[in-house]
């Protein structure tokens, strides 16, 4: 079979909510609140202020005054903009396009907790959030059309979990975590390139010198999903009145998804050099090579550790402390087969493990208002050498503030807002190998990135 002819898949078959933009680096989104975003999400595993900490450590749960409900969600606005370099087109591909516009666009992350005490030691709670996601989308015929048109990931996770208190200095919890995902990818597809870059007759060779198969354009998508299981568990230490340190950890899932691929091809007809019969061959060609049909994909979605600190000061100020490792390396390739058993598409990505680290303050400017900052370094699991434009990732910077209000003694409404810094980010993607050039082209040139995530959350304890 011809592989050339077939979709490049995605850096990232996983899956979240709603449309996810992908926030912190790879496709993870730590936007499950909003009352961390304005700090940040320094000290994530150990603030434990809301419901919300059944995500980031449920063991917070059994600091929580009585039976609370969070629900919020966080608007997030990334900008992805090519600027071509020295980009190669795919053979007898002479149709260049353009830079494919902004490939980011406004998603929407929504969240829901709720924790009720059972004893005045044991807690049991719920989320649902979206632990993954990514979402790019660039004009159809932009230069890099070959390599990425439509990325979209869409997953949603069901996070029942119980907490219980052993003592005044230590609380521990967990929860089991049910995740769906589903995932969509398309490309354009080189006809011409499938025929003409290894031609498999004199005759198609002559054809293919002469200009009369250049330029045909086809498009391909992949699309599937799957269900997965995981597990978190946490622990926090309250070590003084003012003092509290959290440890948590949420496992990696495993998928086996399965779906389909999708191809729509353009009609050679006869004409000039090209006769009936060879006119017939051709697309009879074309067509066997790009059959639609299921496919399967096996992947490991990373784990996560958390180590947090939360320090109160005086009674006007707090201090968050915050450091993650996510274990990105679970990801060395993706590879899609079709169910028969053949491979369809083998895309390596070689990622790397990260670390972030933040850091916030909340003042406590009356009883009504407090207002939040912090900052943040997150790394790129995304190596330079194998940069795609369906994740044309890199490390980022936080720069975060947020207020929380409480019109009532027992509700809270939270607005936070974050600006992430990207350096400028070079792209070299060959797909890896000649033919792989020769099939899809070679993206050389940069991306000028940024993302901008504004939240507001409602908790109302009852």
């Amino acid at each position: 079979m011809n592989q050339r002819l077939l979709p490049r898949a995605l850096p990232v078959l996983l899956a979240c909510a709603f449309s996810g933009a992908a926030s912190a680096s790879g496709f993870q989104l730590l936007e499950q609140n909003a009352s961390g975003l304005g700090n940040a999400f320094a000290g994530s595993a150990a603030v434990a202020e809301d419901a919300s900490t059944i995500f980031f450590n449920p063991a917070g749960m059994t600091l929580l005054e009585g039976r609370q409900f969070s629900g919020g969600v966080n608007a997030i606005r990334p900008e992805a903009k090519f600027t071509n370099s020295t980009t190669a087109m795919p053979v007898n591909i002479t149709t260049v396009g353009n830079n494919g516009g902004d490939g980011g666009s406004w998603a929407f992350v929504p969240n829901m907790y709720l924790s009720l005490p059972l004893t005045d030691k044991l807690v049991a709670g719920v989320g649902i959030d979206a632990p993954f996601g990514l979402k790019t989308e660039y004009d159809a015929s932009w230069i890099g059309r070959f390599r990425a048109v439509k990325s979209e990931i869409k997953t949603i996770n069901l996070n029942p979990s119980i907490a219980y208190k052993a003592s005044d200095m230590v609380s521990i919890g967990m929860g089991i975590n049910y995740q769906k995902f589903d995932a969509e990818l398309t490309n354009a597809t080189a006809i011409s390139a499938s025929l003409c870059a290894a031609p498999a007759s004199p005759g198609i060779a002559a054809l293919c010198a002469a200009g009369a198969l250049s330029n045909l354009e086809g498009s391909a998508k992949v699309s599937g999903g799957d269900y997965g299981w995981g597990y978190n568990f946490g622990v926090i230490f309250t070590l003084s009145p003012q003092t509290r340190v959290g440890l948590s950890y949420r496992s990696a899932i495993k998928y086996s998804v399965s779906g389909d691929v999708s191809f729509t091809n353009p009609t050679i007809v006869a004409g000039g050099l090209i006769t009936t019969g060879t006119a017939a061959l051709l697309n009879g060609a074309v067509a066997a090579g790009t059959a639609n049909g299921p496919v399967t994909l096996s992947i490991k979605m990373p784990d996560t550790f958390i180590m947090s600190a939360y320090q109160r000061i005086n009674d006007q100020w707090e201090m968050l402390g915050d450091i993650s490792w996510t274990g990105w390396s679970k990801i060395p390739s993706l590879d899609i087969y079709r169910t028969s058993g053949a491979l369809l598409t083998s895309t390596p990505e070689n990622f790397r493990d990260t670390w972030r680290v933040a850091f916030g303050g909340t003042y406590k400017y009356s009883d009504l208002w407090k207002i939040k900052m912090g900052i943040a370094y997150d790394q790129t699991p995304v190596r330079d050498d194998a940069r795609t434009p369906r994740l044309p990732d890199n490390n980022r910077t936080w720069l975060s503030v947020g207020a929380q209000y409480k019109p009532g003694k027992d509700s809270t409404l939270d607005v936070g807002y974050s600006y992430l810094y990207v350096p400028n980010t070079s792209s070299n993607n060959t797909g890896g190998s000649a033919a792989s050039t020769a099939a899809a082209g070679a993206l050389v040139g940069s991306y000028k990135e940024s993302v901008n995530i504004l939240g507001v959350q409602y908790t109302q304890k009852f």
